[in-house]
């Protein structure tokens, strides 16, 4: 369970009767209390004393209640993660979702995931055990990325999270489901006293398509399972619980993100899963339903409370944590995010998923590394290997990308896949279009690399994963304790959105039912937390 809670921000007093623009902003802040907006001789004015309301003679416009920020989304979110509010920080590979951001948002009540995704094992052995030991019993996710070109990745990821004791694991980037995911949801199923299924293993299952959502809604197939319990990595009572349970606890509906991402618009996408999740409780008569979060251009306290709005039992961020003091993004890098405008992202071809074609959503503004991302895969389609490549165009790759000469590149990639992952070498044996697409992905992977190390050399080719979020947030923040990176704190941020965010929903309540506000009252401003306790 949570044994502290993040500190509130600091709200100001709210006065008996608020009739100024300051005073009725204070009376809608106090979000723990119910909003009276009364008509009286004097003009307009709200309170949230009850008794001061029916004794000023004025008429009750309208009332709203009590919205605290953690009632914003689904109770047994709350509940079975044992957090304070419906609220993630989701996971950010390379580790920029470190260990010290997870343990900060554990403290704090809120769950997050380790960027395991990259990751080498022995580095991801030792967070979770960093984590284990700064949070103890305290929940945190631990991010199960789909790696089809390398599955001893996705293999030793589960092995740690199981040795480790996670509990929770944010499965991202699925094509398909895959041995790994099906061993660890049902290596943490039993039976409770009352004949039902205890579930030890939660998956959140982050996704942008409805043939994936089906697959975690569905419970683990049967051509998956079998093995596994041939191989004595799940029981046979296991195998036969898994019937009665979905492969996901919680879907996270992936609109426009950073990184991975089909940019799909989340008030298209978020009903439709919804839709396709209650169909699927209606069919298979699931005791549990699975909940369904967003994520994805949540950025402002605004477009938190709208996923809300449409149905979100949680919210998941990303963007707006990279620039934060405890991730593990460079300082340069934050920098450069924390100057960012909505329209400075752009796509560009994955590392991990170079040959399919699959982009992801990075930042624009002060690299190069999306414009020769791009001209690669270009490169990549049109030619059979790198002997193929006009000699500008061999130029041009080694002498401006790689700085370096294949030979040498090839090398490093061989010594690399050695120790990580063998069969990516052996598939490139006699393929040369194979062996071109792992030296253009050495290229592609340094890349984040040499950000997070703040190369001095390869600032041109950072690549920093970012969505339009960061520039929404950094709208927002500006003229405020936020908009300088160095002061913003995963949890500060936190707070502030998800009490904006109610802050919001209570001016949408007080607008639908007739009453106009000045923008100057009815935009909420961040500040910093309190010491202690808190309205939020």
């Amino acid at each position: 369970m949570v044994t502290s809670y993040p500190p509130g921000p600091v709200l100001a007093t709210p006065a008996a009767i608020g009739r100024t623009v300051e005073e009725v902003y204070a009376v809608l802040a106090a979000l723990d209390r119910p909003c009276f907006v009364l008509e009286h001789a004097g003009g307009i004015g709200a309170t949230n004393d009850e008794t001061a309301a029916r004794r000023s003679g004025g008429r009750v416009l309208a009332v709203a209640p009590a919205m605290p920020a953690h009632r914003l989304g689904a109770a047994d979110f709350l509940r079975d993660h044992g957090v304070r509010y419906p609220y993630m920080a989701g996971a950010m590979a390379n580790g920029i979702a470190s260990e010290r951001l997870v343990v900060a948002m554990a403290k704090a009540g809120f769950l997050a995931s380790f960027g395991a995704a990259g990751v080498v094992p022995d580095k991801i052995d030792a967070a979770l055990a960093a984590i284990r030991r700064a949070a103890p019993g305290l929940p945190f996710a631990c991010n199960l990325i789909h790696s089809p070109n390398e599955l001893e990745l996705e293999r030793a990821i589960v092995e740690l999270s199981l040795r480790h004791g996670v509990t929770c694991v944010e499965a991202s980037a699925f094509l398909e489901l895959t041995p790994q995911i099906v061993r660890y949801r049902l290596a943490g199923l039993s039976r409770d006293p009352a004949g039902g299924v205890r579930i030890a293993h939660r998956v959140l299952a982050k996704l942008s398509r409805t043939e994936i959502a089906e697959l975690f809604l569905a419970p683990a197939p049967d051509t998956l399972v079998r093995p596994l319990v041939s191989a004595g990595l799940v029981s046979a009572e296991q195998a036969e619980l898994a019937r009665f349970v979905p492969m996901a606890d919680d879907i996270t509906v992936e609109a426009d993100s950073g990184g991975h991402t089909d940019r799909r618009p989340l008030a298209v996408l978020l009903p439709e899963i919804i839709s396709l999740r209650d169909r699927a409780v209606r069919e298979r008569g699931y005791r549990r339903p699975v909940r369904v979060g967003a994520a994805g251009g949540l950025g402002t306290p605004s477009s938190v409370f709208a996923a809300f709005a449409m149905g979100a039992a949680y919210v998941v961020t990303g963007s707006v944590n990279q620039p934060c003091v405890e991730s593990g993004q460079s300082v340069g890098a934050k920098r450069l995010l924390g100057a960012a405008e909505g329209t400075d992202c752009a796509m560009a071809p994955s590392s991990d998923m170079f040959e399919m074609g699959v982009e992801v959503q990075v930042l624009r503004r002060g690299t190069m590394f999306a414009s020769k991302a791009k001209r690669l895969f270009e490169l990549y389609q049109a030619y059979g290997g790198i002997e193929d490549l006009p000699p500008g165009e061999r130029a041009w790759v080694q002498d401006k990308v790689l700085r370096r000469p294949f030979a040498d590149v090839w090398r490093d990639t061989v010594e690399y896949f050695e120790e990580r992952d063998p069969e990516q070498i052996r598939r490139a044996d006699g393929n040369p279009k194979r062996k071109m697409a792992l030296i253009f992905r050495w290229y592609l992977g340094l890349s984040s690399f040499w950000c997070i190390g703040a190369n001095p050399e390869r600032v041109t080719d950072y690549q920093i994963w970012c969505g339009p979020a960061a520039g929404a947030f950094n709208t927002w923040v500006r003229g405020t304790h936020l908009e300088a990176v160095e002061n913003r704190s995963v949890v500060d941020v936190a707070a502030n959105l998800m009490t904006g965010a109610a802050f919001a929903g209570r001016v949408a309540q007080l607008r639908f039912a007739g009453v106009k506000l000045p923008a100057a009252c009815s935009t909420y401003r961040p500040v910093p937390l309190a010491t202690a306790g808190g309205r939020s």
